[in-house]
């Protein structure tokens, strides 16, 4: 068997992974890279294998950078299966088109404005390319068995978000395991990840790969940032991911008032796909802690703002509100719209609740950008920007240690990738060091021939 790194190798997007066995090739994930320009670049650029060649892809999950260049592959050709769980199959069918109409969007506002250097500015793809692309989607069962030509894999419950798996794939002779995005055994809202017991080589992420998650009360830090900025009578405006950290969020506003630690203050989810992700939370919910009552409780806790229209008519509100907008990183959708409005006064709040790869608005401004580029514009930053760590849905390098410990026996090598390199290095000596398994870091383009 053979795999070759195709993305997530030294940084946090991008995963792509072949796998190859005599004449069956399949690539696990197909994921969009974001942050740095010299990255997201590289979505432009054909992939560099025979795109007819590879016969089917295998989704870890349904986030943009494990899933967001599928739409462009079945652009260029590919028309073989896509497996995945059935909630990432249906986490997909809001994700992928909103991500190709948010590409469409960005192209038109840059035309119209003038702001891109390319004449016509382009999407990567279309909504329509997106919608496309759904069609080649094949859910699967977690823990069974399936077979693709000459190889056989299963899926196994990761946490993380609903739908989100571990892959195992084999030939027979040898099984490679991919973690995919690790779940924490300790989430509010997803149950524990499973382990992988027995695989020959690993590919594990290290997005946190050099730091644990602060203990402390995240529902009490955001209480007390929602009361220190109402006292300033501002905007918490809140850059979040519509599957999972969203949802959370919103039961521990829900929670925060029902119990009087905040006021009872407008809530505003402006962010369509979120809603429609916390319906798939209610259908999946053997997959996650919080009962239907529970679900239903913190969706009602928000107004729901649906048009273009009404986002644009927050940005003209003022006075103690919360505003719960994609993307997570600030990278794109309509939160950047609300800091282009809402960053420029002192009073408000940006608040960040999960992990903003390099490159992105939102490790600018957690890293004390003064001011930052908005359609072709430098919005000046006055608004308090914190941060919440320890709601991420990601394990950290111990709780992975603690993951990979469970295994039935060491794996030949463990190939340690979808982390900043810092991160990824810092994982391998945790690995060598606790397990005194030998791993390391991949190379960009890299081809491994196993045993």
């Amino acid at each position: 068997m053979q795999i070759t790194f195709l993305g997530a190798t030294g940084t946090v997007t991008g995963s792509k992974y072949l796998v190859s066995s005599n004449e069956t090739k399949i690539l696990i994930d197909c994921g969009l890279f974001q942050g740095l320009k010299a990255l997201r670049l590289r979505n432009w650029d054909r992939l560099p294998v025979d795109i007819a060649s590879i016969n089917a892809v295998i989704l870890t999950h349904a986030h943009i950078d494990h899933s967001g260049y599928l739409p462009i592959l079945v652009k260029q050709g590919f028309r073989g299966r896509i497996y995945c769980s059935a909630a990432t199959h249906e986490l997909c069918s809001i994700l992928l088109p909103d991500s190709g109409r948010l590409q469409e969007e960005q192209a038109d506002y840059a035309n119209r404005h003038g702001f891109s250097k390319h004449k016509p500015a382009l999407p990567l793809y279309t909504e329509q390319d997106a919608r496309h692309s759904l069609s080649f989607f094949v859910p699967v069962e977690f823990e069974q068995e399936n077979v693709h030509g000459g190889l056989r894999f299963v899926l196994y419950p990761s946490g993380h978000i609903p739908g989100a798996a571990s892959v195992r794939i084999g030939n027979g002779n040898t099984r490679i395991a991919f973690s995919g995005d690790v779940g924490r055994p300790d989430d509010p809202i997803m149950k524990p990840p499973v382990v992988v017991q027995e695989a020959d080589y690993l590919v594990v992420e290290s997005t946190y790969g050099n730091r644990r998650h602060p203990e402390e009360d995240p529902r009490q830090m955001l209480g007390n940032i929602i009361n220190k900025t109402i006292a300033r009578k501002g905007a918490v405006i809140v850059p979040a991911f519509a599957v999972g950290r969203t949802q959370l969020l919103l039961h521990y506003i829900r929670q925060l008032k029902d119990d009087g630690t905040i006021p009872d203050i407008p809530v505003y989810l402006n962010s369509p796909m979120a809603v429609h992700a916390t319906e798939i939370f209610y259908r999946h919910y053997q997959e996650h802690r919080l009962s239907l009552q529970q679900c239903e409780a913190a969706c009602s806790v928000a107004m729901v703002v649906e048009s273009a229209d009404e986002s644009m008519e927050l940005n003209r509100r003022h006075g103690p509100m919360i505003v719960l907008a994609g993307s997570g990183m600030a990278t794109g959708g309509r939160v950047v719209h609300h800091l282009k409005a809402f960053a420029p006064d002192a009073r408000n709040t940006i608040l960040f609740v999960g992990f903003q790869a390099e490159g992105t608005r939102g490790a600018a401004m957690l890293n004390g950008a003064q001011t930052i580029r908005i359609h072709g514009e430098d919005v000046p930053v006055r608004a308090e920007v914190s941060s919440i760590q320890s709601l991420s849905a990601h394990a950290d390098y111990a709780q992975i240690l603690d993951w990979m410990k469970l295994m039935k026996r060491a794996p030949r090598q463990v190939f340690v990738t979808h982390g900043e390199i810092s991160a990824a290095n810092a994982m391998v000596e945790h690995i060598e060091k606790t397990l005194h398994w030998p791993a390391r870091v991949p190379e960009y383009m890299e081809i491994v021939e196993t045993e």
